[in-house]
């Protein structure tokens, strides 16, 4: 199929038009919440994967697409968690000449440039390394630090602080830690994640004496080993406790 023949087929008549989705991954690593950013081929700038929705997907589905034709992720737990319907929110870079050097014709340049209104969705994962796949419109990906992302295209980084804010809400009520932390951590490795999307610091003895009351952690006989200070004992993750508080809910607030 031709380049243009293919373009005409994926806008126009596999996708729905007006709906878009966003996407925001969270990862942890050596005490630092993390944002995978794809760098742009229109213009020198990062932003979120995101994409179209296919008239025969879910937008979860979408979602889970996205990620694994252009990261290589399978299987990610998507928590949809805002609309965004900006008056104006059309991608600035989409003109004629940059979509022209894309190779995209121009009959498909108005698709484009209409007023998406994107679904945000988050997900907290594992950090790993990840295989950037070169796309019709992205170069690579790599993970960010979250309070190093600069300035990302089009509303982008109103889409990050939207996600953490749904994420702060998500830890005053379920536990987190299964998707971001090893099988097996420490009690201060394990707060310092809970710090990291607080953006604030926690008491020691609060936090322990919190965290333990909800019953989801399983103390090990192991300690950490090659630690400055006393080797600190090694937790895991309770799976019936932690599933249970996850589908039923925890009580207080951090």
């Amino acid at each position: 199929m031709k380049l243009e023949e293919s373009n005409q087929n994926m806008f126009g008549k596999e996708y729905l038009s007006h709906i878009a989705v966003e996407c925001v991954l969270f990862a942890f690593c050596e005490n630092q919440m993390k944002v995978l950013l794809f760098k742009s081929k229109v213009d020198d700038i990062w932003g979120l994967p995101g994409g179209f929705v296919l008239k025969k997907e879910t937008l979860e589905e979408a979602a889970n697409r996205i990620l694994r034709e252009r990261a290589s992720f399978e299987d990610v737990f998507f928590t949809q968690f805002h609309i965004f319907n900006g008056l104006n929110r059309v991608h600035p870079l989409f003109t004629e000449d940059r979509l022209l050097k894309l190779g995209i014709p121009k009959e498909q340049h108005v698709w484009l440039n209409q007023r998406f209104l994107p679904v945000g969705f988050y997900a907290l994962v594992h950090f790993s390394d990840v295989t950037s796949i070169e796309d019709e419109f992205n170069i690579r990906c790599e993970w960010r630090n979250i309070d190093e992302l600069g300035e990302l295209m089009m509303d982008h980084n109103e889409i990050v602080t939207k996600a953490q804010e749904a994420v702060r809400l998500q830890i005053r009520y379920q536990p987190i830690g299964i998707n971001l932390l090893p099988e097996k951590f420490t009690m201060p490795e394990l707060q310092k994640l809970y710090e990291a999307i607080l953006g604030r610091e926690l008491d020691r003895r609060n936090f322990q004496r919190k965290i333990l009351s909800y019953g989801i952690l399983e103390r090990l006989t192991e300690r950490r080993v090659g630690v400055a200070h006393k080797a600190p004992y090694l937790y895991r993750f309770h799976m019936e406790n932690y599933n249970k508080a996850h589908e039923e809910g925890l009580q207080g607030s951090w």
